[in-house]
């Protein structure tokens, strides 16, 4: 997938470089997720859960057209979140 880095709408923290987000979308256990809220569905705006080749968990939301992606949102991940993706990681192992 190619990245949309033209003046990205966010401030990256010390924590996350550009690489480590485009890593995040490569994990082969990402989850991808289409909100239900109407605020999103309507912008097509999407969530990603990936851990980057360095094992960073990056919560991400982007949109796209099919073969380009537009970062909006960028942070590490939260507690939840990393139980989150943990669980469906166990999930698809497990199968």
């Amino acid at each position: 997938m190619d990245f949309d880095w033209n003046n990205p709408p966010f401030n990256l923290d010390s924590s996350l470089k550009l690489p480590d987000i485009e890593e995040s979308f490569e994990d082969p256990f990402a989850v991808r997720l289409l909100p239900d809220s109407q605020r999103f569905s309507v912008q097509a705006r999407f969530f990603n859960l990936g851990v980057s080749a360095g094992g960073s968990g990056i919560f991400t939301v982007y949109r796209t057209n099919g073969k380009q992606a537009r970062v909006i949102y960028a942070r590490a991940f939260q507690p939840e979140e990393q139980f989150f993706y943990q669980r469906k990681l166990n999930q698809a192992l497990a199968q």
